[in-house]
């Protein structure tokens, strides 16, 4: 089952349950962010873990992964997460968590990655989603797709249209490698929702070769979920 890390507005997380994904649980690292209500009306338990209620940044992650772990979590997704993750947290998913980044990777890591785009001139960027390591987006690519950079005014709203398109794609074939089953887009999800079909932005490019490994093998040095 998918465990969501998120920290605001939880758009990413919507577009997995849209997608009838089996999530099992929430963990904010902020209360009362619209993604914690977005999990209640999907009635999934959700969690807020904030710094300010642990001793340090360890024992949260160690709280944070032990709740997961009782919801069943295997497989992490970190949609808008804005925390650095320890070995705390890591070493309880060895090879088991993806991000989402709004760049075509290895191009413009880290957290202002539409600004540097847009700074930089290019006249395409784009979405990444790809397997978290020990390095500031640099895990293997799973999947990206590109996005041109005009018109400037809605370059945002077009990369999280991606985002929120290619994410559950990505996820969806993960758990499905796993051997869970799934409905199909456009039927019903999980939780009674009406699945739609996912609207084209473009063409995808996979990359091949890159995926997680099954849980239980040699962790690689998990140590960051950028995003």
């Amino acid at each position: 089952m998918i465990g969501v890390l998120v920290s605001g507005e939880g758009s990413n997380l919507q577009a997995l349950l849209d997608d009838g994904l089996p999530v099992a649980a929430v963990a904010s690292s902020r209360a009362g962010v619209r993604a914690l209500e977005r999990a209640a009306g999907a009635e999934i338990p959700a969690r807020a873990f904030e710094l300010g209620e642990h001793p340090s940044r360890e024992t949260r992650d160690t709280a944070m992964a032990a709740w997961l772990r009782e919801h069943g979590v295997d497989l992490v997704v970190c949609a808008g997460y804005m925390h650095l993750l320890t070995p705390a947290f890591l070493d309880c998913f060895p090879q088991r968590i993806v991000n989402v980044h709004p760049s075509l990777l290895p191009a413009f890591p880290g957290a202002h990655a539409v600004q540097d785009a847009l700074a930089a001139g290019v006249p395409v960027t784009g979405v990444t989603v790809h397997v978290v390591d020990e390095g500031l987006d640099t895990g293997p690519v799973l999947e990206q797709q590109p996005v041109e950079v005009e018109p400037r005014a809605t370059l945002e709203q077009r990369i999280h249209a991606a985002e929120h398109a290619l994410l559950p794609k990505v996820v969806r074939e993960l758990v499905a490698a796993s051997g869970w089953s799934l409905p199909a887009p456009g039927r019903r999800g999980r939780y009674g929702n009406t699945v739609p079909e996912r609207p084209a932005v473009g063409a995808a490019r996979v990359v091949r070769g890159a995926g997680l490994r099954p849980a239980g093998t040699d962790d690689g040095g998990w140590r960051r979920c950028a995003r």
